[in-house]
């Protein structure tokens, strides 16, 4: 089944001199249910206004945007997105802002017992009551996954997440996401808390793609490294104006991955020259039209 479905999705903006700007042109895009697909390109190539699209935050110019066969009209309301920028509010504490989906969606009543079950799940729970400013980074982001993964929606729309962390609590937070997407009901009890003392240890074995309760992540990054460590497969973006997709790249690594040891092993590094030799002429490309 396709969960996400693009289809010749061209997108045009009216600059302020009143002038065009085509930024993505006939990109087409099938996602299937469960899947993991990463999209890179060079900077300003309009990966995040794709994902945009796929959310229904704004509709394409021409073109098609399908979730789960349906036309896509309005927002995606069967996807949860996570922006560069943590959406925590800073008058509420950790908890109030897991629940604050729940609150929203009418299904306050058991908010709370929720929140703290996946506070739990992603190690946060001695941190219910304090606010995002007494977090660290790497833990509000937490709070951030814990806030999308609550709502139970099949797709997750995820913009450069990490990419403002320093590179051990970006991992960190890799290995994080990799636990909560290829285990049904994420870690628990001592399975977490072994997780977290090591990401190296998997404690359920990886079921691959027959899992309906999977969810589908679409993930936009600028590191082709992570691209390639998270993802079943790489879709690379032209460089802009008129972005397009130039390549899409299975990612054939098993899993479940240690993303401690996978970056140096030979087929990591064979994956990455393959990826690189496209992207680099598409980056050299963006550099001479800036």
């Amino acid at each position: 089944m396709t969960a996400l479905e693009l289809e010749s999705v061209s997108k045009q903006f009216v600059t302020p001199d009143g002038g065009s700007y085509r930024a993505l042109e006939r990109v087409s895009l099938a996602v299937p249910a469960g899947a993991f697909v990463a999209i890179v390109g060079p900077s300003g190539c309009g990966k995040s206004t794709l994902l945009n699209i796929a959310a229904g935050l704004q509709p394409p110019s021409s073109g098609s945007v399908r979730v789960d066969g349906e036309p896509l009209s309005g927002l995606n309301r069967r996807a949860t997105y996570m922006f560069q920028q943590d959406a925590l509010l800073p008058w509420k504490n950790v908890r109030e802002n897991v629940a604050l989906g729940l609150v929203l969606a009418g299904a306050a009543a058991d908010g709370n017992a929720r929140a703290d079950e996946w506070l739990a799940r992603v190690g946060l729970s001695a941190f219910a009551m304090h606010y995002p400013s007494q977090l660290s980074g790497g833990m509000r982001k937490r709070v951030a996954m814990a806030q999308n993964w609550i709502l139970d929606r099949g797709m997750l729309l995820m913009d450069e997440p990490f990419s403002a962390l320093d590179v051990h609590t970006r991992q960190r937070m890799e290995t994080e996401l990799l636990a909560l997407w290829e285990s049904t009901d994420g870690y628990r009890g001592p399975e977490r808390a072994a997780l977290l003392v090591d990401p190296k240890i998997v404690a359920r074995p990886f079921q691959g793609r027959d899992r309906p309760d999977r969810k589908t992540v679409v993930f936009v990054t600028h590191d082709l490294e992570e691209a390639i460590a998270l993802a079943d497969e790489v879709v690379v973006l032209s460089a802009g104006p008129a972005s397009h997709v130039v390549a899409r790249h299975p990612v054939t690594l098993d899993r479940p991955r240690d993303l401690l040891e996978l970056r140096t092993s030979a087929a990591f590094v064979d994956l990455y020259r393959s990826l690189w030799a496209v992207l680099r002429d598409e980056v050299i490309k963006s550099q001479r039209a800036s």
